[in-house]
């Protein structure tokens, strides 16, 4: 075990996710409350300065190779770092009262688990709501994978890091060097991140809405500003365009990876590609023919619209909802 370099690694953790949570205390300076920019402020300066004491204290040292077990052990450590000062906002702020809750919140964020214990969720300040969001889509690609892109920095490969943070059994190494694999990847994320915002704004969304919708979208969690999910809008494009993107976002990003080089003849060949797709068209085309028979829609193309999507939510584990499904047909 190398339990230096882990608490230096962590420390770098820390600051990127203090970096990210500037962009809420931003929202609350401007469209909230003094007490929504504090809540954001505390745990900020917490971070930057327990980050800064580990990395001056930890600077020397000697070895700073990360061995398997020292990748596990900080994989865990980050996301329960992560949500511990993630949920202060939520806490210091009275949005949610308890940190038990905050923390579940939080942790349900990072991790794309998208389960909530808010049952009001459009009273909440802007600056939380986007928080929350944001928690889905730092956890969507995995903030560890950003922490790999600049351990360089630090002279620390992050190949253990990544192979004890991917949930299967292999990392595919889509570059010769694992730093240059985790920049891609988080390229193709944060494409992804603005062509889905941009298609939701042309179909009537705020930018705010967009951006928290998209990231709920591309980190299949689920996280909506809305009550009604997804349903507050009622609009097939919107319908169309989420679906789309979870489709997308549920592919493996390896896949996506070589479309962008231009390596079609693997994606084909792909056996979990074709298997998911074909899962998809099934549960989409079953549902779609069940609702229009029972006349569950007035229109086909409403059918068509709330089938395919929730098949996509439901088969990506996103969790947006278009409609309340368990009034569907038995089938359904």
């Amino acid at each position: 075990m190398n339990p230096r370099l882990v608490l230096r690694v962590a420390a770098v953790l820390l600051l990127i996710i203090a970096a990210f949570m500037l962009v809420p205390m931003g929202i609350a300076i401007f469209s909230d409350t003094r007490t929504e920019v504090i809540a954001f402020a505390i745990p900020i300066l917490t971070m930057i300065i327990l980050a800064t004491a580990l990395l001056l204290l930890l600077r020397k040292t000697a070895n700073p190779v990360m061995s398997t077990r020292d990748g596990y052990l900080l994989v865990s450590a980050s996301w329960i770092l992560a949500s511990v000062f993630g949920a202060l906002p939520f806490f210091i702020s009275g949005t949610i009262p308890g940190y038990t809750e905050a923390f579940f919140e939080t942790m349900s964020g990072f991790s794309t688990t998208g389960a909530s214990i808010l049952t009001e969720i459009q009273t909440l300040p802007r600056s939380m709501l986007f928080w929350r969001s944001l928690t889905h889509w730092l956890g969507g690609m995995g903030i560890v994978v950003l922490t790999v892109a600049v351990l360089p920095l630090l002279g620390i490969g992050g190949l253990q890091l990544i192979q004890a943070e991917a949930p299967g059994p292999t990392v595919d190494r889509l570059t010769p060097r694992i730093t240059e694999t985790a920049k891609y990847l988080w390229f193709i994320y944060i494409g992804f991140t603005v062509a889905e915002t941009l298609l939701l704004m042309a179909g009537g969304m705020t930018l705010f809405d967009a951006l928290t919708h998209t990231f709920g979208t591309l980190a299949t969690g689920g996280f909506s500003p809305m009550n009604a999910s997804v349903g507050h809008y009622n609009s097939v494009y919107i319908n169309g365009v989420i679906t789309l993107f979870m489709i997308m976002a549920g592919i493996n990003f390896s896949l996506h990876f070589k479309v962008v080089s231009g390596r079609f003849g693997p994606v084909w060949r792909d056996s979990e590609l074709r298997a998911y797709l074909l899962i998809f068209v099934a549960a989409s085309v079953l549902i779609t023919v069940d609702l229009n028979m029972n006349t569950v829609y007035g229109t086909l193309k409403e059918a068509i619209s709330h089938g395919t999507f929730q098949a996509a939510s439901l088969l990506t584990t996103t969790g947006y909802a278009t409609t309340d499904f368990e009034r569907w047909p038995f089938l359904s």
